[in-house]
């Protein structure tokens, strides 16, 4: 079996990250390449985790600075509610959820790649209006960058 590309390694700490921690829902992340759902299967929440992007630059004479971005996408379909709207409670929960997995990762490196340190998140927008509104889905995508050293 071929080994992993760093940009592989460093999504699958995320994942190993997420489903380790102690969070205010159960979480079961998975790392894809492409996370396409149907909207039926979106009655259950989704967590997923993809390598998106790599910039690389010189950091010293014999190392290279390299900033891996990994994005964490939460999804969940969420009821409607009287008087008409969504679950506002519900919507409030996966709200406290992303703030959660952002708080996971913040200043710390991963505990299973190490030399992997955080440098940023970000989150825009916090959640996706149009897919609440078409599809009464709640969907926030979280950028997180990871610098190594190599």
């Amino acid at each position: 079996m071929a080994t992993s590309s760093m940009a592989i390694q460093i999504a699958d700490a995320v994942v190993e990250a997420l489903n380790g921690a102690t969070l205010s829902q159960p979480v079961t992340a998975a790392r894809y390449y492409l996370p396409e759902f149907d909207l039926k299967e979106m009655k259950d929440l989704h967590v997923s985790v993809v390598p998106a992007e790599l910039d690389e630059e010189i950091a010293d004479r014999a190392r290279d600075r390299a900033e891996y971005k990994i994005h964490v996408a939460v999804q969940k379909r969420v009821a409607k509610q009287d008087p008409p709207g969504l679950d506002t409670e519900a919507i409030d929960g996966l709200m406290q959820l992303v703030q959660e997995i952002d708080d996971l990762f913040r200043h710390k490196p991963l505990a299973d790649f190490e030399q992997a340190l955080w440098t940023k998140t970000e989150n825009k927008p916090i959640y996706d209006p149009k897919h609440l509104q078409e599809n009464q889905q709640f969907t926030s995508l979280l950028a997180f960058t990871f610098r190594v050293i190599r």
